[in-house]
């Protein structure tokens, strides 16, 4: 059976009480000293949980933002896209005719 916590309000003193889950919430109550039916008030209390480990959470089940964004390009690289080998040697082939030509007039 859980137990309550209750308050005087005249007081201000704490008691607590065991209820079951479907008494109604007391008004009066006798103090301990006096014996005295005295008006009481329910005290709520902040729950001790703690969450702990992935699931707890609607971020929990999504994809991280690292992997759905690609990576950065590096300084380095001056072209955007990655580019073939037999690419490469067609840019290489194509710019030292073009240069040869423009030496040539």
């Amino acid at each position: 059976m859980p137990t309550y916590l209750y308050r005087f309000i005249d007081t201000n003193e704490e008691i607590e009480v065991r209820q079951s889950f479907s008494d109604d919430t007391l008004t009066e109550y006798p103090h301990p000293d006096t014996g005295q039916m005295m008006a009481v008030k329910k005290v709520f209390l902040p729950v001790g949980v703690t969450f702990k480990g992935n699931g707890f959470y609607k971020t929990d089940n999504r994809a991280s933002s690292s992997a759905t964004k690609p990576a950065p390009a590096s300084s380095s690289s001056t072209s955007s896209t990655p580019t073939t080998s037999s690419e490469s040697t067609k840019a290489t082939s194509s710019s030292t005719s073009s240069s040869a030509s423009s030496s040539n007039d």
